[in-house]
């Protein structure tokens, strides 16, 4: 699916529409020191099978992807609701 790069739309915190910037949102990088990875790694370690089990089928063919606006005005960022696609592709609309 296409995506504009610029959508006009409402922003709260500027009570009205404006232009928004449009980025496909990515995840970062985990925290190694968080309390559910120390959690996830003792319960890993030792003997015994695994904490959850292994998924070998997948039912879905495509992932929720979540896009994320930032008004130009103001640079308040917020995202939107996951959309189930294949493929994002955000592109510059023509004028």
């Amino acid at each position: 699916m296409k995506y504009p790069k610029e959508i006009r739309t409402y922003c709260p915190r500027c009570r009205r529409h404006t232009v928004h910037t449009v980025t496909l949102y990515k995840k970062g990088r985990e925290r190694a020191l968080a309390e559910g990875a120390r959690r996830y790694a003792r319960k890993k370690k030792g003997y015994g099978s695994s904490r959850k089990p292994v998924q070998k089928r997948f039912a879905k063919t495509t992932k929720r992807l979540a896009v994320k606006i930032k008004c130009k005005e103001c640079g308040y960022q917020r995202q939107r609701e996951g959309i189930r696609l294949k493929k994002l592709e955000i592109v510059e609309v023509g004028r």
